[in-house]
């Protein structure tokens, strides 16, 4: 056993420059993907309420009035939303004022 360990030390000591850089690298490389996972999440989120919105603006100008639902959207005009990763909250004040839409993460 201490045989096992002193070579142990010995290989370590001899390669750990070796090891820090290998280590540096996987760090970096990790960051890097967590970095672009959360752009990819920020920039789907966008897209969706952008989504949202210009079916909301298509309906008023087709229609003269804002759709009194969410579902309206998707029954009519083909709005499709991962509902599984996010929630639309969808708040309706009047037929001629702009609804207030919340797309919420799950």
């Amino acid at each position: 056993m201490k045989r096992f360990l002193s070579g142990l030390w010995h290989f370590l000591k001899e390669n750990v420059l070796t090891l820090l850089f290998f280590l540096a690298v996987a760090g970096v490389l990790l960051y890097g993907v967590n970095s672009a996972a959360g752009t990819s999440r920020s920039e789907a989120k966008r897209i969706a309420e952008e989504s949202i919105r210009r079916a909301v603006i298509s309906c008023y100008a087709l229609e003269g009035s804002y759709p009194e639902s969410y579902e309206y959207l998707r029954d009519h005009y083909g709005l499709r939303i991962d509902e599984d990763r996010y929630i639309v909250h969808y708040e309706i004040f009047a037929s001629n004022i702009m609804p207030d839409v919340t797309l919420i993460e799950r």
